[in-house]
């Protein structure tokens, strides 16, 4: 009988149970977000949650426990190094399951279970306020008449300027031109 025992066996015995759960993690810390069917994503959230919050305080004890479940060292320190960095102040839900439909082979149930913090689609991220670009104000009639009439100022004693050296140039060419001809 089977009084109690709510987890789902998936079909399998307990080794061979255990054995698959623990690949999946490993792949699921390693590549952050993975595909499988519906049952084993929340069997595998059910094996991995806890060990992600024991990751969170780093001590040999936890290291120990959560290698016993995991068997993969490098998983493990990935765990304990980068993802209980990335996730230290959430008190829970470290995974996120999004159906995904059903197979083509057999209509089962299809599911992505992903770290909630290493998507980007769905985290909140801080957005940099962008600055907003504003026309100038327009000035009053009198303020506005004033600058303008400076600038018209300028202006016309600029071309008068270059009208002058224009002239000078002018005068010089010419005179080279007498001096051709005169020779």
């Amino acid at each position: 009988m089977r009084h109690n025992k709510k987890f789902n066996h998936l079909g399998r015995k307990s080794a061979h149970r255990k054995a698959m759960l623990s690949n999946m993690a490993n792949s699921l810390i390693e590549h952050k977000r993975i595909h499988t069917t519906l049952a084993k994503a929340k069997a595998l959230r059910m094996f991995l949650e806890p060990l992600i919050t024991r990751s969170k305080e780093d001590t040999m004890h936890n290291r120990r426990m959560v290698f016993r479940k995991l068997q993969n060292k490098y998983a493990v320190t990935e765990l304990f190094r980068n993802i209980s960095q990335k996730i230290g102040d959430r008190p829970g839900g470290y995974l996120r399951i999004i159906k995904l439909g059903n197979r083509l082979g057999d209509n089962a149930e299809m599911a992505m279970i992903e770290f909630v913090d290493y998507n980007t689609t769905y985290t909140k991220e801080e957005k940099t306020k962008k600055t907003r670009r504003r026309r100038r104000k327009k000035k009053s009639g009198d303020q506005a008449q004033a600058p303008a009439e400076a600038q018209a100022q300028e202006t016309q004693s600029g071309t008068a300027e270059n009208a002058s050296e224009s002239g000078e140039n002018a005068s010089e060419t010419s005179g080279e031109s007498q001096d051709k001809t005169e020779e």
